[in-house]
């Protein structure tokens, strides 16, 4: 008998991206053929997100696309919008399992039962205090760079976010488990390592026995190992052992995601955030001593309630003082459950676009300078893939998150690699393969 055919897709963070290989590999194991999400299957499974208002329409239209596709699949949900809304999902005619952001390592065995018996399953079950990290077997598609989950949930309840309620409580994953990982992946030949959560900088609070610097020092201490890059760190999370390991270490990408979400004092007191400017500055400041050509990136929320003009001039002002590499710029979406949605003064949806307009022109400016300060140099670039519009042409990123592409004469992909920048355009940088 022919093995099932199931079709797999997620919205949403790197997280995301990371758990849904691990489900393709939970249906491999099972037997199952994996097949595009645009093709016919017995099972198409959708792992969602919740973060905006928008990911949850796209979501519900992801899940309606699977139906239309094949009307006798099993339909299967998972993730953080059927965790906090799992009877709008089971609403949508033609959904089958329902499971949130638990038990996920149960899926593949609750299709199997609702194929069986003929009945819709709600697994959706509530976090807890306490509850372990749920281990989840990583198949890692990439051939280049390998994404390690270290630690799961946030307990931090910023006014805006819905993602506390979504994740559950910190649940940190035990450090012999993620070194053990990342030995067979640098066995297995990947060149960079990236510690992936939807907390990272609050590694092992709740364990007590180890926390982010101690878990850096383990990784970096891993021979063979080529580099390692640190996801998203909330600027209260830094502290001096993990500025120095992370400015101190050459294995440790100098490419540091830190959100800042708002440039103006009083904004971020209103999102819950716990820092000020000046002390975002300031850690800028300490991680520029140790790597002063650092990439530093960030998230932006524009048009957060009670948002005037002011307020957002500030926010570009910071965003000039950074000079950062990159600026992901997001509108304010008001999230059922939250305190922001029920505050006053919501920004119109006209301002908020106009005001995103602004900070992402600003963005590119800004991203432009940074790139073009590397030209003429040579620069480590991991190679990812060749680029399907110019064959012969191959891209990838540097240690501090630069896209590169240059020529060259076989697959390099997954190796790294020295490149002679030669200039910037088109959004990146272009370069020649050192002999």
């Amino acid at each position: 008998m022919a093995s099932r055919r199931v079709a797999l897709t997620s919205l949403g963070c790197k997280v995301n991206q990371n758990e849904l290989e691990a489900l393709k590999g939970m249906f491999q194991q099972a037997g199952y053929e994996i097949v595009p999400f645009e093709e016919s299957a017995d099972v198409y499974v959708i792992h969602t997100c919740t973060v905006t208002h928008l990911s949850d329409r796209k979501s519900r239209k992801l899940i309606r696309r699977a139906t239309r596709q094949n009307p006798e699949a099993i339909v299967a949900v998972t993730g953080c919008y059927s965790q906090v809304a799992p009877e709008e999902v089971l609403k949508i005619p033609g959904v089958d399992v329902v499971v949130g952001t638990r038990d996920r390592g149960r899926l593949v065995e609750l299709v199997e039962e609702a194929r069986r018996t003929g009945r819709t399953i709600n697994a959706v079950s509530p976090h807890e205090k306490g509850e372990p990290f749920e281990e989840l077997p990583l198949l890692q598609t990439s051939r280049s760079r390998a994404f390690v989950k270290i630690q799961e949930g946030c307990e931090e309840f910023c006014t805006y976010c819905i993602v506390p309620y979504a994740r559950g409580p910190l649940r940190s994953r035990a450090p012999e488990a993620i070194i053990a990982e990342i030995r067979e992946l640098v066995a297995a030949g990947y060149q960079e390592i990236v510690l992936t959560g939807v907390h990272v900088g609050a590694y092992g609070r709740e364990r007590g026995d180890i926390d982010l610097e101690g878990l850096l020092k383990l990784v970096v201490a891993i021979p063979g190992l080529g580099r390692v890059r640190v996801s998203s760190v909330d600027p209260p999370d830094f502290t001096p052992g993990l500025i120095a390991i992370l400015t101190g270490s050459e294995k440790i990408c100098s490419h540091y995601h830190i959100p800042l979400q708002s440039g103006d004092d009083w904004i971020l007191r209103r999102m819950g955030r716990r820092y000020t400017v000046k002390q975002y500055l300031d850690l800028i400041s300490s991680l520029r001593q140790g790597r002063p050509r650092a990439a530093i990136t960030t998230d932006i929320i524009v048009g957060f309630p009670g948002e005037k003009e002011e307020h957002f001039q500030h926010t570009l002002e910071i965003v000039k003082e950074v000079g950062f590499a990159r600026v992901h710029v997001f509108p304010y979406s008001p999230r059922a459950h939250t305190p922001a949605a029920l505050m006053p003064e919501q920004v119109p949806a006209e301002v908020k676009k106009e005001r995103v307009d602004r900070l992402l022109a600003l963005a590119r400016e800004l991203a432009e300078e940074y790139a073009k300060g590397f030209v003429g140099e040579t620069l480590e670039t991991l190679v990812e893939e060749e680029m399907p519009e110019s064959p012969g042409f191959f891209e990838g990123h540097t240690e501090n998150y630069l896209l590169v592409s240059f020529s060259a004469s076989e697959p390099l992909t997954g190796r790294l690699v020295p490149v002679k920048i030669l200039e910037y355009r088109k959004g990146r940088l272009w370069g020649q393969l050192c002999s």
